[in-house]
């Protein structure tokens, strides 16, 4: 049964975090439009070992509503994790920590160690968003105040009430392996989450902005990233390991994404590990793999057991 936390003031907002465990400190950042207790499968292979923080951002789970007018930024995700550590108890705040970015939070991790490296053990990177060309669109103004209008007219027809649960589930499905619900484990492509916790966080219009927020400026963010990359270089000899979803179909799709997965483990210096079978829902799918990953950061030598490597 998922844990549901207390409330922290991080920036005038009421963030939702929740730390289980004992050991150093590891956050765990899901991508966009997830939830707290999509970590669930991951955190009782870590609790043992590392101290979990898991935590919503704005328009996220349980934390307070998005801003409407202050768009995401990489350097503001980066920060944002920088003041949850600060909000901690003191026994947890002032040593190095192990940070996760899922999907879109990669970017958020890599950020976090760019402008934290004194911060930073490790980075695990679980099939992090890669963007190699991305560029700030065009009149982000314009944009925020688009997206604004659609989430205005989306909540007014009370789409989030009638439709919202629905779409979070088959996002689920969508983002897992094994259609035939044989995978590893037996856990097939439904949604673990407990309905009640669905149905909270989900019919609210609260995390249908905070989705199409972040959807809206996700290229932003990505040039963030890249404008980062070469004003703050990772510290020399930071442990980073990026883990890959893939199906084990063979697809052209599965393996160009392999390829750019192994292209950003090659930028950053990373080890590379494969994660298989599992969907973009590493979390679900393998959260063996996950769990590996994350213990073995800053050990010498490679992960093992995660997983075939294809060649692109």
């Amino acid at each position: 049964m998922t844990s549901t936390g207390r409330f922290l003031d991080i920036g005038g907002a009421a963030h939702h975090v929740v730390v289980e465990g004992a050991g150093p400190v590891c956050v765990l950042s899901a991508g966009l439009g997830m939830s707290w207790f999509d970590w669930d499968p991951v955190v009782p292979l870590l609790a043992p070992f590392r101290t979990v923080v898991r935590f919503d951002r704005p328009g996220h789970g349980l934390s307070a509503p998005a801003p409407a007018a202050a768009p995401p930024t990489a350097e503001g995700e980066a920060h944002r994790v920088a003041a949850l550590l600060d909000a901690l108890p003191p026994p947890l705040r002032g040593t190095p920590v192990t940070v996760v970015g899922h999907s879109l939070a990669g970017f958020h991790a890599e950020a976090f160690a760019r402008l934290y490296p004194a911060r930073t053990a490790c980075v695990v990177l679980v099939d992090s968003s890669v963007e190699e060309h991305a560029r700030v669109p065009a009149a982000p103004a314009l944009r925020t105040a688009a997206t604004r209008a659609l989430a205005a007219a989306l909540c007014a027809a009370g789409l989030p009430a009638a439709f919202g649960p629905l779409a979070r589930r088959a996002g689920v499905r969508a983002g897992r392996a094994d259609a035939s619900g044989g995978g590893r484990g037996g856990h097939g492509r439904a949604d673990p989450a407990p309905v009640p916790l669905v149905r909270r966080c989900y019919r609210t219009s609260r995390v249908l902005r905070g989705a199409l927020r972040e959807n809206t400026h996700y290229r932003a963010v990505a040039a963030g990233l890249l404008a980062l990359r070469e004003r703050h270089p990772l510290p020399a000899g930071l442990p980073v390991t990026v883990l890959a979803a893939y199906d084990g179909r063979g697809s052209r799709a599965g393996l160009r994404w392999l390829a750019r997965q192994r292209g950003l483990a090659s930028t950053l210096g990373a080890r590379f590990e494969v994660a298989e079978p599992s969907g973009h829902l590493v979390m679900l799918d393998r959260p063996d793999a996950v769990a590996r990953a994350v213990l073995a950061a800053g050990r010498p030598g490679e992960v093992t057991g995660g997983g075939t490597r294809p060649a692109p």
